[in-house]
């Protein structure tokens, strides 16, 4: 399994190597047409969008070819009701459909009084669900290997040779040492965000793919869901500690440490959210600068772009290889992160796990 990733990896380093190559031509072509705007092309490409947008091509009649894949437009109005319609209609913002256009990612209605609720298929939702199936799908079918006794009268095989030292590592290094005795009652929680967080990373590295984890809104989900946890998780003693400190004056108490404990409530979560989303929308915006520095010397001089592609397109492959580690890291660290927080909510569950 190991040598088949490795031929894989291969493959794959190999072809961002040589396709990179032809960078430069193309940024020679669009050089009269359009001044190429690096943090523009970085912006559309980890943001969300009502598509997915592999490649744009200038045809010799001036006219552009964008290689992508349309998705459904969802609209529901106050006045027209619900409208369906594929993406395709917009002409990547250059046209308008049915009394609405595309802005920047967003749609808005022509009419000033009409208003809109989007609930379209965007490229970060369908690649969520995606993600989504295949994890069931997966998780299932090990499930049921279970159930007929492979795996446990006899070696695993397999995703479930793969799978079980991973559940095996978040049940002892994650769950046993900060939720001790109860562990048992999260791990299926712990188990289920690692796992989601994990495939959307890896799938987030896919070229032409969507950021999931990059989107601000994922992980806000991510770190809300957790924080309902970590409260339904807490006790008299969590409370007792942030509300009352013996022996502490009650100008202190309740001007100083009351604020301060009750803000820590709100920053746990908050810390969940914006890591997980930093570090991955950082990785790919690094990737993306050191493809569009092709661009940038190629369209100063030809011979530069050539000569900057190699030494640029191996900076990408060496980021992108530190980015699929940084893929499992950003996994672990949320859900250990998660564990802390709830074995820090029933201060005192140790004790009470273990009798």
């Amino acid at each position: 399994m190991l040598r088949n990733w490795m031929k894989s990896l291969l493959v794959a380093t190999l072809g961002l190597f040589f396709v990179s190559l032809s960078i430069p031509a193309l940024a020679n072509d669009h050089e009269g047409a359009e001044k190429l705007d690096p943090a523009k092309l970085i912006m559309e490409h980890i943001q969300d969008a009502h598509d997915f947008h592999f490649f744009t091509l200038q045809k010799k009649d001036g006219s552009e070819f964008h290689a992508t894949l349309p998705l459904p437009v969802i609209i529901y109005s106050n006045t027209k009701g619900l409208s369906v319609f594929s993406s395709s209609q917009f002409h990547h913002g250059h046209a308008s459909y049915n009394g609405y256009r595309l802005e920047k990612g967003k749609i808005h209605a022509e009419d000033p009084n009409e208003q809109i609720i989007d609930l379209s298929i965007t490229k970060n939702v369908l690649q969520m669900l995606i993600a989504l199936t295949m994890l069931v799908v997966l998780m299932i079918g090990i499930a049921n290997k279970y159930k007929r006794g492979e795996g446990v009268q006899s070696a695993p095989r397999g995703w479930q040779n793969a799978v079980e030292p991973v559940i095996t590592f978040v049940r002892d290094e994650v769950a046993k040492p900060n939720l001790a005795g109860k562990y048992q009652k999260y791990l299926p929680y712990l188990l289920t965000v690692f796992f989601f967080i994990l495939i959307n990373n890896l799938f987030g590295l896919l070229p032409g793919s969507a950021n999931v984890t990059g989107n601000i809104a994922f992980t806000v989900v991510l770190g809300v869901i957790s924080f309902f946890v970590i409260l339904l998780s807490t006790n008299k003693h969590f409370w007792g500690h942030i509300f009352w400190y013996p022996g502490v004056p009650m100008i202190v108490r309740f001007l100083i440490m009351l604020p301060v404990e009750l803000l820590g409530v709100f920053t746990k979560p908050f810390a969940l959210i914006v890591r997980l989303f930093a570090n991955m929308v950082a990785g790919h915006i690094i990737i993306l600068s050191f493809v569009a520095l092709i661009f940038i010397f190629g369209s100063m001089n030809a011979i530069a772009g050539w000569g900057f592609s190699p030494l640029s397109v191996l900076f990408a492959v060496f980021i992108y290889l530190i980015e699929i580690m940084v893929a499992f890291i950003q996994a672990f660290i949320f859900t250990n992160l998660t564990a802390v927080f709830i074995g820090q909510a029933f201060e005192g569950g140790h004790e009470e796990g273990h009798h």
